[in-house]
């Protein structure tokens, strides 16, 4: 007699990164209720938004996210199949369009390597003692670390949030529901069939 109720943020990974970034472009395109990855699509391939085709915004998709965590060229060209000098050239077009996004990759990377860390919105810290490595290959890593950290790490601080907020108020309306399980980005709640709706809106 009882259902899970699976309820997750969109995308929020790319929505903190418009918050951190200050990206005109992405806050607007979440603004307007619009989809990110055809948005990009748009920009990146040069072409309208209604002339996207599915592979495009695949592409744009794996580029959106591999922003986030500090993708090189060759890792995306292997990742959609494209030459490495195609994947340049998107990654180019898209640092050209979301210029805030550019900005912010830059400072991040340099503010951490003066003071050490990089943190949160919320203030948790994450100390990065390889950005000062002699090894190319391990200070490359530190840094998509120091790009990373605030935006997967202040979405997860958000999703804690949640969870308390989320179990107080069940407690409080529905004490019959059960906070079972956060996965990533998604809580999933286990009540009674008959009042699945009202838990799934609250």
């Amino acid at each position: 007699g009882h259902v899970l109720v699976d309820a997750d943020y969109s995308q929020i990974e790319l929505r903190v990164l418009a918050h951190i970034a200050d990206d005109e472009n992405i806050c607007n395109a979440f603004r307007n209720g619009l989809d990110i990855h055809t948005v990009t699509a748009s920009q990146v391939f040069n072409v309208a938004p209604e002339e996207v085709t599915s592979l495009q915004r695949r592409h744009a998709k794996a580029v959106n996210f591999g922003i986030v965590y500090g993708i090189s060229e060759f890792s995306l060209a292997e990742d959609i199949g494209v030459s490495r000098y195609e994947a340049r050239e998107y990654i180019d077009n898209y640092l050209t369009n979301y210029r805030g996004v550019r900005t912010y990759m830059k400072k991040v990377v340099e503010d951490a390597k003066e003071i050490g860390y990089t943190q949160t919105l919320y203030g948790r810290r994450r100390y990065i003692p390889e950005l000062k490595s002699s090894n190319f290959n391990i200070r490359s890593g530190a840094e998509r670390i120091a790009l990373n950290t605030p935006i997967q790490g202040s979405a997860a601080d958000l999703i804690k949030l949640a969870m308390i907020r989320v179990e107080a108020c069940l407690n409080e309306h529905y004490p019959e529901a059960k906070l079972l399980l956060q996965v990533h980005d998604e809580l999933i709640v286990e009540c009674p069939e008959e009042i699945a709706p009202q838990v799934a809106q609250l």
